[in-house]
């Protein structure tokens, strides 16, 4: 990125040395604790825990004061309060970390020429070029706190030459803090760390580090590509690169997504059909109206099952492009009635559409009219006004809504504290 006379303008990559690039990488601190303590400062220093409250839900987010019990993020809810039997468990409000997080990305948006918004809460930004003008981590630092002031919202940031890099920094630099690494020096801030701090690297492939003796990045900038290849297969090179800072990939703005889904965890085993079946039709209307609200048509419809032995079955059907309840539901039902047959108790299901294009709902002039047409639309209206639940078939009314977030408004979906019925 370049300024030419007061406007941005692109470099185009083969001009541009990827060493020379200026990448942040922000992220909001404990983001969802730190919404509730927004809402309710009674909850400020003290450990917080936020996610599925029933016996098989799992913590989305814990503040600071949580981890120093040795709780962490995706850890059974179970296990977490044995561990701090004192910490207070919230089920949490997709509703108010979807309105902060689209409260931040407005500031980063009128700030910054290119970013790329990875999740709810975490954002990369493009600086390069801006440097030829001012201080881009002086930059990053008033960006920063704009959207501490704007937000009241604690955020850090990394700040180097690439995102992998950057990612790190800010992970060191947490929480509330910024940290810059300057050209040349990250495989040196890198040694140090553990191997678990290199994007890529999860349990699995950490165990298999460890057998191997390795547990510090600097083993691993220490070993050649080829051995890490060998160990790691494909995803060995990436790693062996990102241990020793080298990242090409570039900041990418949003893309629109290509398919839409939601699934359904139940607090206990099921082979009620009906229920299921009822389900899977509160999922379908909620997905079909996100289709319309967002102007837009499906092509592929899947239903997935997992089986409480944990085997996990999907199935998927082309469809003429449509957005209509009316012919969704029967192809989800028909996809359910294939898929379901081990008539053994049931622990998820899911809906996903796919193929996704723009355009308003074609009419298909052998199943529609204009009845139908004005139906759609008189519900859709309610349910925008007064909650995606205004409107909704009996069969379905036990299902529990997806939300009221809008997947195609150019933000990646919000992760929900908890998605079981």
């Amino acid at each position: 990125m370049q300024i030419l006379n007061g406007k941005y303008i692109l470099i185009p990559i083969e001009r541009m040395h990827f060493q020379d690039r200026h990448i942040a990488h922000m992220d909001l601190d404990s983001f969802f604790v730190s919404v509730e303590r927004l809402i309710d400062s009674r909850l400020n220093n003290k450990p917080i825990l936020i996610g599925g409250t029933s016996s098989r839900g799992v913590v989305a987010s814990c503040s600071y004061e949580a981890r120093a019990f040795g709780i962490h993020s995706a850890m059974p809810m179970r296990m977490a309060r044995q561990l701090c039997p004192e910490a207070i468990v919230l089920r949490g409000n997709s509703g108010n970390y979807s309105k902060y997080s689209r409260l931040v990305t407005d500031v980063v948006r009128e700030s910054v020429p290119v970013f790329e918004k990875t999740s709810i809460d975490e954002f990369y930004i493009d600086f390069t070029g801006m440097d030829r003008f001012f201080s881009t981590f002086k930059y990053a630092k008033e960006l920063r706190h704009k959207i501490i002031k704007e937000t009241g919202l604690p955020i850090s940031f990394g700040l180097s030459t690439n995102k992998t890099v950057s990612k790190v920094a800010t992970g060191e630099a947490k929480p509330n803090n910024e940290m810059e690494i300057l050209k040349g020096n990250e495989k040196l801030f890198l040694a140090p760390l553990s191997v678990q701090k290199i994007p890529m690297v999860g349990e699995k492939t950490y165990q298999k580090l460890c057998d191997l003796g390795v547990k510090r990045i600097h083993t691993v900038q220490e070993m050649s590509v080829d051995v890490m290849e060998r160990v790691l297969g494909k995803s060995g090179r990436g790693i062996w690169e990102k241990a020793n800072g080298i990242d090409k990939s570039l900041v990418i703005p949003f893309q629109e997504r290509k398919s839409i889904s939601t699934e359904r965890t139940f607090d206990k085993d099921t082979i009620d059909v009906h229920r299921l079946k009822g389900i899977l039709t509160a999922m379908t209307e909620n997905l079909a109206f996100q289709l319309r609200r967002g102007d837009k048509l499906t092509a592929c419809v899947s239903v997935k099952i997992r089986y409480s032995d944990f085997e996990t079955h999907n199935l998927q059907q082309n469809i003429p492009y449509t957005s209509a309840d009316h012919i969704l539901l029967p192809k989800i039902q028909e996809l359910f009635n294939k898929l379901y047959n081990r008539r053994l108790l049931v622990r998820l299901i899911g809906v996903k559409f796919s193929h996704l294009v723009a355009g308003g709902y074609q009419i298909n002039l052998f199943e529609d009219n204009e009845k139908n047409i004005q139906l759609y639309q008189a519900m859709d209206k309610m349910r925008i006004r007064y909650g995606d639940r205004a409107v909704l078939r009996a069969s379905g009314m036990d299902a529990k809504t997806i939300g009221r977030s809008n997947p195609f408004n150019g933000e990646p979906p919000p992760l929900l504290a908890n998605r079981r019925v």
